[in-house]
């Protein structure tokens, strides 16, 4: 071998050697999914799979998405970063026309830990004039549908839908000229008759593939996978719906908006709209007790789908011997109103909308002290999986408004958490008229409703109480003015909300 041959040789000697003690890491991203797991204390809800995994690690009992809709929410978890301190905040943001520098997490571990980076599935949110983030990632993106139907009965007119169009970025003067699909179908099919069915199957193929590159170079992975559901349409293979005797669901407890709420902060309609047998638009027919019992078992039933698919992978992983260097995170990109407040979907400040799981387990996490009751936050994912992965911290250049979960895997009491230096609340947003920017901490939130920049005397704030009582039944705002100004105080903390970019 000649000489020059033999000090490149020892070079990827050097490198392969420098990454062999690096863990894997198995990124599961779940659209629309809430706390409805057996594992998080719903009786309803099976879900075996999850609630195996939350069993292998820890799970946070109080976490938080920054906000709650899809493509803000994902990039507050590949960037680390709140959508007030980016202006990231609608569905359409163009991430590198905002932020082009700007370094997520699977190009933080490309960079400093040589990991390959793959993503299959719903990862970036794709539609709405949104086309992901392809430089994330070390190889193309294996796209899925996230509007899928396979009885024709559930797209009657036989044309593309309001949100398939929506979600294929088609280009439509007015998308609700468009027919609407069905809100719910459960064909008896086989699994990867759907998306999530074969994201899983991908997934598992990409693993084995990550296993052979492991014993070849040691080179280790990064993989982020993405499921549908339980995102609209409910569109799950029957036996999944069988699973549950709908006489027996969990029906919302009231309809009607919080006592004194302002009006900004509420929602009626909105996406559900666009599927029927929901009342379109402008019909001002409200959901009857049957469909919303029908659109809860919809919802139930495609959590139980996607628990399966997830089962497949983590057992894959058990089989080819990954798991025990393998990082394991379940997050749920934001939680889902089902009929709660007469609310439906997304996109609200409250309780069911921004309460979302997540989940860790794999080396360096502790599984003998959980559930976590602490409050955490989407944005603490990005630098919590540097730290167990023995990377650099991530510095930017976009602002990092994460901090480290490492400390509950070490310390169990709140005490101990505090000397650490963590944060005892989440923070979390959602534009509207005025930005509502909101403190969770573990008995209240605070919702302060203002224009980015405006006169405090403009705001309006929201105070509930998760501790006496229905939490979100009435404003205590006036009630309680010492636990208002604590939180306001909390809120002053943080910097004044970066604006919407202006559209050009």
């Amino acid at each position: 071998m000649t000489k020059p041959c033999l000090i490149v040789f020892a070079a990827l000697l050097t490198l392969s050697s420098a990454f062999a003690d690096k863990p894997n890491v198995l990124l599961i991203l779940v659209d629309d999914l809430k706390p409805a797991l057996g594992c998080y204390g719903d009786t309803t809800a099976k879900s075996p799979n999850i609630d195996a995994l939350a069993k292998r690690g820890m799970q946070f009992d109080k976490a938080y998405c920054n906000q709650a809709v899809c493509a803000p929410s994902r990039f507050t978890l590949m960037l680390g970063s709140h959508s007030t301190s980016t202006g990231l905040y609608g569905l359409g943001s163009p991430l590198r026309k905002i932020l082009p520098n700007a370094v997520t997490i699977p190009q933080h571990f490309a960079k400093h830990g040589g990991y390959r980076t793959e993503s299959l599935g719903k990862i970036f949110h794709i539609g709405h004039g949104n086309n992901g983030d392809p430089d994330s990632f070390s190889i193309p993106h294996f796209k899925e549908k996230v509007i899928e139907y396979v009885d024709p009965a559930s797209k009657p007119d036989g044309e593309i839908t309001r949100e398939e169009a929506m979600f294929q970025n088609k280009k439509v003067a007015n998308f609700n000229s468009l027919p609407r699909g069905a809100a719910f179908e459960s064909p008896d099919v086989e699994d990867e008759a759907y998306a999530d069915g074969r994201v899983a199957q991908e997934t598992i193929k990409r693993l084995a593939q990550a296993k052979e590159r492991i014993e070849k170079d040691s080179t280790p992975f990064f993989i982020a996978a993405g499921f549908a559901r339980p995102h609209l349409p409910f569109s799950a293979p029957q036996k999944y719906w069988d699973l549950y005797d709908p006489d027996k669901l969990p029906m919302p407890r009231s309809s009607e908006l919080p006592i004194g709420s302002p009006p900004v902060a509420g929602k009626r309609g909105g996406e559900i709209r666009n599927y029927f047998p929901v009342p379109d638009k402008k019909d001002p027919a409200q959901i009857s007790d049957k469909l919303s019992r029908e659109l809860i078992h919809g919802y139930y039933a495609s959590v139980s789908y996607v628990d399966a698919q997830i089962g497949k992978v983590t057992k894959a992983l058990d089989e080819l011997g990954l798991a025990e260097n393998t990082i394991v995170v379940l997050w749920g990109d934001h939680g889902f109103h089902l009929g709660d407040l007469g609310i439906w979907t997304k996109h609200t400040n409250y309780e069911e909308a921004n309460r979302i799981p997540i989940i860790f387990a794999g080396p360096g996490v502790s599984s003998d002290h959980s559930p976590c009751r602490w409050p955490v936050e989407t944005v603490d994912i990005f630098p919590t999986l540097a730290e167990l992965a023995g990377l650099p911290k991530p510095v930017g250049p976009q602002p990092i408004d994460g901090q480290t979960l490492t400390p509950f895997f070490k310390y169990f009491h709140s005490d101990q958490l505090a000397m650490a230096g963590v944060r005892d609340h989440a923070y979390h947003a959602y534009p509207k008229a005025k930005l509502g920017r909101a403190i969770r901490t573990d008995r209240y939130r605070m919702v302060e409703w203002k224009k980015p920049g405006a006169a405090q005397n403009t705001a309006e704030y929201e105070l509930y109480d998760y501790q006496s009582g229905p939490g979100e039944s009435r404003n205590l705002a006036a009630e309680l003015p010492q636990v208002l100004e604590r939180h306001k105080a909390i809120l002053a903390s943080y910097p004044e909300a970066v604006p919407r970019p202006k559209k050009k």
